[in-house]
């Protein structure tokens, strides 16, 4: 008896991302724009896991990249979803949820996964950080750095994404193609459609590895 492909939900922000991966996408996979930042990507994500059985949730788009380690244009792989900002800031500096005594900040993918993933399209793996605010100063960039020095990117959906999944007890990966640098706010740098492209190529390149990825409970 020949084993069906894993079922995977696909989670990006907005049409314009899940346009750039429809074409690549593994068999038995459905992509859905869940909306911008992680309230948003959490209620959506829930909803459509609640519509359909999936073995496997994605969370896809582009974002910002922490220079020089995420250059414009690279790819990368999550090996830890991280909320940067949930938490509290006190005079000794910013304690996450966590240090207060409750809730999470981490979601960590499955760590084989995320490797043949990344060493299929040449992706970089660390951590993602989830932010409600965008990056737009070299001081905050610095500070989140700082306080995750294993951080290659930030985007604002994929620690959404990864507590709904968390709620269906399911994995979660998360991939973010490079248009811009975190640190200060320009526009005229970004290379937005340069990354949808990298996001729909790292797709076509990796998908035999979802195709043929099993799931261990």
């Amino acid at each position: 008896m020949i084993s069906e492909s894993p079922r995977i939900l696909v989670a990006t922000a907005v049409p314009a991302e899940r346009d750039a991966v429809a074409g690549s996408l593994p068999a038995r996979a459905d992509a859905v724009a869940v909306g911008v930042g992680p309230a948003a990507a959490a209620a959506h994500t829930a909803a459509a896991l609640a519509r359909a059985p999936y073995d496997l949730v994605i969370s896809a788009g582009i974002g910002g990249g922490f220079l020089p380690d995420a250059p414009l244009g690279s790819v990368v792989f999550a090996d830890e979803i991280t909320v940067a900002d949930l938490g509290a800031e006190t005079p000794d500096g910013f304690l996450p949820v966590t240090e207060l005594g409750f809730g999470a900040v981490t979601h960590r993918p499955p760590l084989s996964l995320v490797r043949e993933a990344a060493g299929a399209c040449g992706g970089l793996t660390g951590t993602v950080l989830t932010v409600s605010t965008v990056t737009g100063s070299a001081e905050r960039a610095a500070e989140l750095r700082r306080r995750h020095p294993r951080a290659l990117a930030e985007a604002m959906e994929g620690f959404g994404v990864a507590e709904a999944a968390a709620a269906y007890a399911l994995p979660v990966l998360e991939i973010r193609a490079v248009s811009n640098a975190v640190g200060p706010r320009d526009r005229a740098a970004w290379r937005i459609g340069e990354a949808l492209g990298a996001l729909g190529s790292a797709f076509g390149k990796f998908a035999p590895v979802l195709e043929s990825w099993k799931r261990h409970d």
